[in-house]
């Protein structure tokens, strides 16, 4: 395996992170300091030794020792996470949750409301 095609899935992965996760920054590891909290531990650590052999390739005598079994086993790990996920998910998920809330909230507050003025008598 080169150091180009060892780029190549660093910059796959990455750009997968941009897409569905929204990453920021150059680079797999800016893009995992942004968003990789959001990864589970072992997708998260699979793309932090997918983005360890990418620098190790910019090297030629570090090319040597990348374990390229580990990088495509690693890179599998990242690219069947970050394609099944939908882009912008949790932002949904998120919003969802807070209509919920919301909604419920003024569902109790009526209730007490009703009660308070059934208990006053004036319902």
């Amino acid at each position: 395996m080169s150091a180009f095609s060892t780029q190549q899935m660093a910059n796959r992965v990455a750009s997968l992170m941009q897409e569905r996760l929204g990453a920021t920054g150059q680079g797999l590891e800016a893009k995992l300091a942004t968003r990789g909290r959001s990864l589970p531990r072992k997708v998260r650590r699979a793309a932090e030794g997918v983005a360890r052999a990418a620098a190790m390739a910019q090297n030629p005598k570090l090319l040597l020792q990348i374990d390229h079994e580990a990088l495509a086993r690693d890179y599998d790990i990242c690219l069947r996470h970050l394609t099944a996920l939908k882009p912008y998910r949790s932002v949904l998920n998120g919003t969802l949750a807070i209509v919920a809330s919301i909604a419920g909230s003024l569902f109790l507050v009526s209730l007490l409301v009703i009660a308070l003025l059934r208990w006053r008598g004036l319902v």
